[in-house]
């Protein structure tokens, strides 16, 4: 298998590169090395910054896979899904340099982390579901609605709404905007400073405000993977008609 996320550590910061040689697509195999970098990062009881290749940070689910048929399918959709609480839950700071383009499950992952550093460009984010024929899934909007303004949310949800990376950062999709070269030393400025906190109560306080929207994301994860399983066979027997 080829190595799909790169993992580096120093100084207590662990450094994550999604890097599929392509668009970052969030394959069942990418999505395994990312919760394997998760296990390593949280062994070293690592501070992550997660980013990605040339401007791309990712183009979400692997929709080759998506067509290979319905049980692969659906193991990549709950991996994906899975891996927001992950991310949410993860026990110290995650920070993530969006350094491009970032659209579907892509966004659903960037918006798990605790801190998005966007880069400054011709780049667009957007939940784009809804313009591709799927009904957003529950914990795609629980995820969405927890980072965005009300406005926006709807935005982004209903309307499948493409944001330049300005309008991202005043969406919530981002804590603040970097140029391409500041973005990684900026990352790692951010996480010397969040290396400061007490980590114990960084942990605890996240779990605190973040346990309602979890366990929200795991109760909807068998209802959306029902929800596509029945879009599947929908189609299927179109198809045979």
């Amino acid at each position: 298998m080829s190595n799909l996320v790169h993992y580096s550590l120093a100084n207590g910061v662990a450094t994550l590169v999604l890097d599929d040689g392509k668009r970052n697509a969030l394959s069942p195999q990418m999505l395994g090395q990312i919760n394997a970098a998760f296990d390593r990062a949280e062994a070293d009881r690592a501070i992550i910054i997660l980013t990605g290749r040339e401007q791309v940070f990712s183009a979400g689910f692997d929709l080759q896979v998506m067509k290979s048929g319905p049980l692969a399918a659906l193991r990549m959709l709950r991996a994906g899904y899975l891996l927001t609480a992950r991310v949410l839950a993860y026990p110290y700071p995650v920070i993530v340099a969006c350094n491009g383009h970032s659209l579907a499950m892509g966004v659903f992952l960037m918006l798990s982390a605790d801190y998005v550093v966007g880069t400054r460009g011709d780049f667009k984010i957007s939940a784009n579901e809804v313009a591709i024929g799927m009904t957003i899934p529950r914990v795609a909007a629980a995820v969405l609605r927890n980072r965005l303004n009300p406005a926006d949310f709807q935005a982004a949800v209903a309307l499948a709404n493409y944001f330049s990376v300005e309008d991202a950062l005043r969406a919530g999709f981002f804590n603040e905007l970097a140029d391409a070269q500041s973005l990684m030393p900026r990352a790692y400025e951010l996480a010397s400073e969040f290396s400061k906190l007490d980590m114990p109560s960084h942990t605890k306080s996240k779990r605190r405000i973040r346990s309602q929207l979890i366990r929200s994301i795991r109760r909807s994860v068998p209802l959306d993977l029902l929800d596509a399983l029945m879009v599947g066979v929908k189609a299927s027997m179109r198809s045979k008609r």
